[in-house]
């Protein structure tokens, strides 16, 4: 039996593809279907099942165009209801594969449908356990994202978890393979590994919510101390992935419609249309960009940072490549959090678009070491940290405010737009994006420090010493 972990770094997700005698699964599949069917076809297998774990929050999943193509199954566990046609496995039930078998453990505690697979091989042996969110490498999933108003609390969630996590997945052999749906930078829990799977006998010693004397009570408290609220896209993910949505085809076809220059223009003055460039910081940087766009560079952590800072999932988007090569790319990621409604790219970037006539707003930047030294002879009026409260209060220069990006829009209104800010994070990915977006929202005087902190600690800056958060464990 072949079990393939299909890793996507920019989502922090495991999908799985599981093939046996001509017969194949997919578990928790990403929106886009060709990948899957294509290992499908590479292999002579049929798809014959699909398999979700749980109503998934952090991204739309893929099921229902799947099973439209390829006539598979769409397997959830108990408790799971949705607008098209599912099957709902009970706990124990076994699916027929091949020459072997996945078993469905109900696992609930990160949601109430959430399901572990046991997969069996042809010789009978049980060499992995698909958990999904409700074990990870180093965490579990997080007890808040199903809570129900009057009837569910994080609480209960937690201690749903508890009895799954010691009933259910810590009494199988030691020897077996977890494997999670997702790894370290997942806002799904809050210590995950980045190793992307582990055996189960190693996880019941390095996990700390697997510790073999903790009590419930104490599980629960664990597991619920020190939760940030989840990214604002989240809900609309979970809705979505329980509905009929547009199919992935047509929003690709949608996606990457070339857009000429001054139609370009003319799309990005208008108030209901936002502009993403995501090209790289350099190009970012030393090119300019379009007036108003926000930066997100495709080559980091795009699809969570879309989800967190963009808050219509039906927002009207274009975007800017710096490689036509890569367009399809750009707005499946876009879709793989549910943001549909691209209406295309700018041809010829932003050399054409310079080709023109038309403006170009530039970011400011300056090294490490210049911002430092500006610092000390107080030439920097408005110097900003963006990382996360936890990042900040482990280690920031001394008279460096914290104005997390997570939060940029909700606190917006602290921002003076006369002055001038000098923006750092920890390598210059997420102080570009909140320097577009001050630039965007009318503060005219942004910086950019080249490198973040990373650089800044080979300085001579004033550093703060730790500061132990009340929250962390």
């Amino acid at each position: 039996m072949k079990v393939e972990q299909l890793f996507t770094g920019c989502l922090a997700e495991m999908a799985y593809y599981v093939e046996s005698n001509g017969e194949a699964a997919i578990v928790d599949p990403l929106r886009e279907t060709e990948p899957y069917l294509r290992m499908a076809e590479a292999d002579g297998a049929k798809i014959k099942y699909i398999f979700l774990t749980h109503f998934h929050a952090d991204f739309v999943s893929g099921q229902y165009d799947l099973a439209q193509k390829t006539g598979a199954k769409i397997v959830f566990g108990p408790n799971a209801t949705a607008e098209y046609d599912i099957y709902n496995g009970a706990d124990g039930e076994d699916f027929p594969l091949g020459d072997g078998k996945l078993t469905l453990m109900h696992t609930p505690g990160h949601t109430m449908e959430s399901s572990s697979y046991l997969i069996t091989d042809e010789n009978g042996n049980t060499p992995c356990v698909l958990t999904g969110d409700a074990l990870f490498i180093g965490d579990v999933g997080r007890p808040d994202l199903a809570v129900k108003q009057g009837t569910l609390t994080e609480a209960d969630l937690a201690g749903h978890l508890f009895d799954s996590l010691r009933n259910k997945i810590m009494k199988l052999p030691d020897d077996i393979i977890v494997y999670p749906n997702h790894g370290a930078g997942s806002a799904c829990g809050k210590n995950m590994s980045s190793e992307t799977f582990d055996t189960l006998g190693n996880q019941k010693k390095t996990n700390y919510a697997l510790r073999a004397d903790m009590t419930k009570e104490e599980f629960v408290v664990e597991v619920t101390t020190g939760l940030k609220p989840p990214p604002q896209y989240f809900p609309n993910n979970v809705r979505m992935n329980k509905t009929i949505n547009t199919s992935i085809d047509e929003i690709l076809h949608k996606g990457t419609t070339p857009i000429d220059p001054v139609t370009f223009k003319e799309m990005s003055e208008q108030k209901d249309v936002l502009v993403i460039d995501t090209r790289s910081k350099d190009a970012f940087t030393n090119e300019g960009t379009i007036p108003g766009a926000w930066y997100i560079g495709i080559d980091e952590s795009f699809a969570p940072w879309v989800g967190a800072l963009i808050s219509d999932i039906n927002q009207k988007i274009i975007f800017i490549s710096d490689d036509e090569l890569r367009v399809n790319e750009i707005a499946t990621r876009f879709s793989r959090v549910g943001y549909d409604n691209t209406l295309g790219y700018l041809a010829g970037g932003i050399k054409d678009w310079m080709a023109h006539g038309f403006a170009i707003d530039k970011i400011g930047s300056v090294s490490a070491a210049k911002f430092v030294n500006m610092l000390a002879e107080g030439k920097i009026e408005k110097p900003v940290d963006v990382r996360k409260e936890s990042e900040y209060n482990s280690e920031h220069v001394i008279g460096v405010e914290n104005f997390p990006l997570d939060f940029i829009h909700s606190n917006f209104a602290e921002i003076d737009a006369s002055k001038e800010y000098f923006l750092h994070c920890a390598s210059g990915f997420r102080s570009l994006i909140a320097a577009s977006i001050f630039m965007a929202n009318g503060v005219e005087k942004v910086t950019d420090v080249r490198g973040g902190f990373i650089d800044i600690q080979e300085t001579n800056a004033p550093l703060s010493e730790f500061v132990c958060p009340t929250t962390m464990l």
